[in-house]
């Protein structure tokens, strides 16, 4: 069996007949070079009720001190015991700050409100009949940068968008989408998502990289808002034909946004007509017939390289697929460009101009969601818009 060394307290180093080290500097722990397997059996006992007991013994006298005096021991940073011949000052490790315990609320009633929705939900989706079609085609839907948790003001950017209004576009934008593509018979559906779905990816109303945004309603109502979202138009999408998720990573929800497509994943795993690709690569690529298809939120590598990258990427079906699409998103408006043999495409944007946006002047591109039509051997043969 592989090993490694892992950091263990004590008395775990004590279960596995180990001889106990002296902990490392400033730390509760020791490291112990041991097999895999014994290690994930001490993962396991830590998040039992078992090791909650383990926690509470060994801090029973902070524990008992915070109490007589009615003090929650996860709220006092420190214990200091005075009487007439000594002063004693302890840290308290079970102390958490008021921030991170603010977080960790947040989440809890995050998780508590997704385990209410599993419980009241059925899992068992119908297995829909599918026909035979001759002339197939695929259905692309890319609702792109909708930012669920934006807020713009009228009175400052000429025009209204919060959370309420992102849901109900992306809702009329995808109605909008399949009744403009009923004339074609749909044999696969992409559904393009992620790519700043949400606005903020942190309890302080900033990006991931801190950039502070104009926020609408908190940050776990509006991850929830997404979820149920994305269910609704998978659910939608399903009807019309299999569905293959496809998520792109993006510079405003970066860690919340993958959370978001796991936990959709995770609610669908019982549904063999719907596959996801959502692991955290910044560039995707599927094949339908002779389309070799990108997604990119184009927030990191140049347009310039795209089509090298996408030789590269999928080299394995780059001689296969003669027609050869990038579809782009993040900066909120239309481009088109063929790079060689590759057309690389950005994407309108629904989201309304918060008051950064309108300060500089970036602001007045159409705002609309977008899908297209890939025929199997002739490429994209039709561009869908549904302009608010």
């Amino acid at each position: 069996m592989p090993k490694n060394y892992q950091r263990l307290y004590a008395h775990e180093a004590e279960s596995l007949g180990l001889i106990v080290k002296a902990n490392l500097k400033n730390r509760s722990q020791a490291k112990y070079y041991i097999e895999d397997s014994d290690f994930k059996i001490i993962k396991d006992i830590r998040f039992t009720p078992k090791h909650q007991i383990f926690i509470e013994a060994k801090n029973k006298g902070i524990i008992d001190a915070c109490q007589n005096v009615g003090v929650e021991p996860v709220n006092a940073p420190m214990i200091w015991l005075k009487n007439k011949s000594e002063s004693v000052r302890v840290d308290n490790p079970l102390y958490v700050k008021p921030e991170v315990k603010k977080v960790m609320d947040e989440v809890k009633i995050m998780h508590e409100k997704f385990i209410l929705d599993v419980k009241k939900y059925s899992f068992k989706y119908p297995k829909f009949k599918r026909e035979n079609i001759k002339d197939a085609h695929c259905l692309v839907f890319d609702p792109s940068d909708i930012h669920i948790g934006k807020i713009c003001s009228s009175f400052e950017t000429g025009e209204d968008y919060n959370s309420q209004i992102a849901v109900q576009r992306v809702k009329d934008g995808l109605r909008g989408i399949i009744q403009k593509a009923s004339g074609y018979q749909i044999d696969k559906v992409i559904f393009i998502t992620g790519n700043d779905i949400l606005h903020v990816d942190n309890a302080k109303s900033s990006t991931t990289s801190l950039t502070s945004q104009d926020t609408d309603g908190m940050w776990y109502d509006n991850f929830m808002m997404a979820k149920k979202l994305l269910v609704d138009c998978i659910e939608t999408l399903l009807t019309i034909s299999d569905v293959e998720v496809v998520f792109n990573p993006s510079n405003h929800d970066f860690t919340h946004g993958f959370m978001l497509l796991d936990s959709i994943s995770s609610w669908f795993h019982n549904c063999k007509q719907i596959t996801f690709n959502n692991n955290m690569s910044h560039r995707k690529y599927t094949v339908y017939g002779d389309n070799l298809i990108g997604s990119t939120h184009m927030d990191g590598a140049k347009v310039d390289k795209l089509h090298g990258l996408m030789a590269e990427e999928a080299s394995e079906f780059w001689h296969q697929c003669k027609h050869r699409y990038i579809y782009g998103h993040h900066i909120h408006h239309k481009t088109s460009k063929d790079v060689f043999s590759v057309c690389i495409e950005t994407l309108r944007s629904p989201s309304g101009t918060d008051g950064w946006h309108h300060r500089k002047g970036f602001q007045h591109s159409p705002k609309a969601i977008e899908g297209f039509i890939h025929h199997k051997t002739q490429g994209k043969v039709a561009s869908l818009l549904h302009i608010f």
